[in-house]
């Protein structure tokens, strides 16, 4: 076994061990905070259903990449890649409506309340579970190709491979099928991706209006701190940037990979990037909101004091 597969079994174990403690720790703060608090907000119903896409990707793509990089190949066989790639595809796709969802709930609570959506912003906190729900049917029905066209490693030229990830294989059975899928596929994603960019785009300028107008009301020697809504508004709109740029790395390099298959550095690239998102968003979702680090330093100050 070569250094660099070594540093990448590396790397994904790092990555992956990381990413799942930390979205693991956000989802025990949820559970906490939906027990003892009488109102379990909107917002925090979107975070949650985020924060368990990105542990359900990270567990699904993470663990076999990495008995993948360590030597592992055919160690799933044809149901467990087909279980296995299926709930990752569902995650991801929840990844993005859940990122979108909570662009659009932010920009529409931070909206006027003069403005046409203050009839929409009252009726909000209603939609946000039947949205989160409908985002798993939607999710569900759209990434069932998965269990058709996923299989165990393949060495038969009696089918056309569409992506080898080594320990599974997505294999070609019909181009017009392919097509169709690939459209529906490309629609739902630009549709989620521009509608996140035009709602973040909304709160950008919402937010520096307000900045504006607040200026002449706050001495220079005197700066105000920022309302809870301007400081959860920033975190989403780093959230959106950080999954559209994630988002077009991924449809540019998955594009080449598609066309070179044999590039096995820009294989091993992709695979090290796809856990991007999963991995930093926990930590900015941390550092960006002020309960979740007063939790982290409580169950960190009983774990260092429990005898046990």
């Amino acid at each position: 076994m070569d250094a660099t597969v070594i540093s990448l079994g590396m790397l994904f174990l790092v990555q992956i061990s990381t990413g799942v403690s930390v979205n693991g720790f956000l989802l025990l703060f949820y559970a906490h905070l939906a027990s003892v608090s009488p109102k379990f907000s909107s917002s925090d119903v979107i975070l949650t259903q985020l924060t368990l896409d990105n542990t359900i990707v990270l567990l699904t793509l993470g663990i076999p990449e990495t008995m993948s990089a360590w030597g592992w190949r055919n160690f799933l066989g044809d149901v467990g890649c087909k279980i296995l790639n299926y709930l990752y595809h569902v995650a991801r796709g929840l990844a993005i409506c859940t990122t979108c969802l909570l662009s659009v709930f932010q920009a529409i609570t931070i909206s006027p309340g003069t403005s046409c959506w203050a009839g929409v912003k009252a009726k909000l906190p209603k939609c946000i579970v039947p949205c989160c729900l409908l985002s798993w049917i939607l999710n569900l029905l759209i990434e069932f190709d998965t269990l058709m066209n996923m299989t165990g490693p393949q060495n038969s030229n009696s089918v056309q491979i569409m992506l080898d990830l080594k320990y599974c294989t997505k294999v070609s059975y019909s181009a017009e099928i392919n097509l169709v899928i690939a459209v529906i596929f490309s629609v739902r994603d630009l549709f989620f991706v521009g509608l996140m960019s035009v709602a973040s785009s909304y709160v950008v300028f919402t937010l520096n209006r307000h900045r504006r107008q607040v200026q002449h009301l706050h001495r220079s020697d005197h700066p105000h701190k920022a309302m809870p809504e301007v400081r959860a508004a920033k975190r989403v709109v780093a959230l959106v940037t950080l999954y559209v740029l994630l988002y077009g790395r991924r449809s540019i390099m998955l594009s080449i990979i598609i066309h070179m298959k044999e590039e096995p550095f820009l294989l091993l690239s992709h695979e090290v990037l796809s856990f991007t998102f999963s991995f930093i968003s926990p930590f900015l979702l941390i550092h960006s909101d002020r309960r979740k680090r007063a939790f982290w330093k409580k169950e960190s100050s009983v774990s260092h004091t429990d005898p046990s």
